[in-house]
């Protein structure tokens, strides 16, 4: 009798956990359910405009406000610091004249398409220097050196090498821009779980379809933080070309404008070319590189909201 009741009892507790099994595995269901379940809302145009505009809105009006009173206190000679309408007159004046919009679109034009020379280029280099060890040990120290080497360097150089021409301008750009690129595609992929590149070729995907389907993408965040940088190093090395190089030929970009007004002892329009390539920068970015990197963060699930 007692053996019986002994084993009864050794028995109860294992019935009431595979009793309970179905109950607890559903709770389990729902949690993970629940945690995959992210629910995506648009956040509300006022709290965009409150959290996003407006802040930058009043940082441009406090530099204004600060600009416009040194102006005031004539804390120096009027022909070192103008008032922000002289800076203004300038704008409106080559608007009147109806440069404007060249200047800028001829700077615009010659960084873009270096750029995507320079992606082009600096893309397959770093898928290489990343995958091969002896190349990485020749290649990689090459890069870093390159990336550090200030873009205004290779003006005097360019220009001798290809003359004072478009050719020039793109090198250039090239010589600034690749070796960020590659170099941020070498740390996105440095960066790549082993287990996937192992998954990959499980599956087959060796070669140029892994670096495809499995390098590219996994690395994308690295990538895109490289193309970013690499932007900026085109612009600034354009920027740097367009100041010291001149030629009829060129024509006028913003690094021009800016070269010739300092020639002109003009102060007002200084500080509008480097208005305009500051905004120019800054707008690439926005309206380029930031919705892609949310895409890119949003699709893995970094951005639970809409923004």
């Amino acid at each position: 009798m007692a053996s019986t009741d002994t084993t009864t009892l050794a028995k109860n507790p294992t019935q009431a956990e595979a009793d309970n099994t179905p109950g607890d595995l559903s709770g389990v269901e729902a949690g993970l359910d629940a945690l995959d379940a992210v629910q995506i809302q648009r956040t509300p145009i006022t709290q965009i405009l409150r959290e996003k505009i407006l802040p930058p809105v009043l940082g441009i009006l406090l530099v204004l406000a600060t600009w416009q009173l040194l102006y005031s206190l004539h804390v120096t000679d009027d022909y070192k610091l103008p008032s922000p309408l002289d800076v203004w007159h300038s704008l409106t004046d080559l608007w009147y004249q109806g440069t404007l919009l060249s200047i800028i679109w001829t700077s615009v034009w010659r960084g873009v398409t270096g750029f995507l020379a320079a992606v082009a280029i600096g893309t397959p280099i770093g898928l290489v220097v990343a995958r091969v060890k002896i190349i990485r040990a020749a290649v990689g120290p090459v890069l870093s050196g390159l990336q550090s080497l200030p873009s205004v360097a290779w003006v005097p150089a360019t220009v001798i090498w290809l003359g004072i021409n478009d050719q020039a301008m793109y090198a250039v750009i090239l010589l600034g821009a690749v070796p960020s690129i590659a170099n941020g595609l070498i740390s996105g992929i440095d960066q790549v779980p082993p287990l996937y590149l192992r998954a990959g070729r499980t599956l087959g995907a060796t070669g140029l379809a892994g670096a495809r389907h499995i390098l590219l993408p996994a690395a994308l965040p690295g990538y895109l933080g490289g193309l970013k940088q690499g932007w900026a190093f085109s612009w600034r090395s354009l920027m740097a070309a367009e100041l010291i190089a001149s030629s009829p030929d060129l024509g006028v970009g913003l690094g021009r404008y800016l070269e010739n007004q300092r020639d002109f002892n003009n102060m007002s329009g200084v500080l509008l070319g480097i208005i305009l390539i500051l905004v120019v920068g800054v707008a690439i970015d926005l309206l380029i590189f930031t919705p892609i990197e949310r895409r890119v963060l949003r699709s893995r699930g970094l951005l639970q909201t809409n923004r």
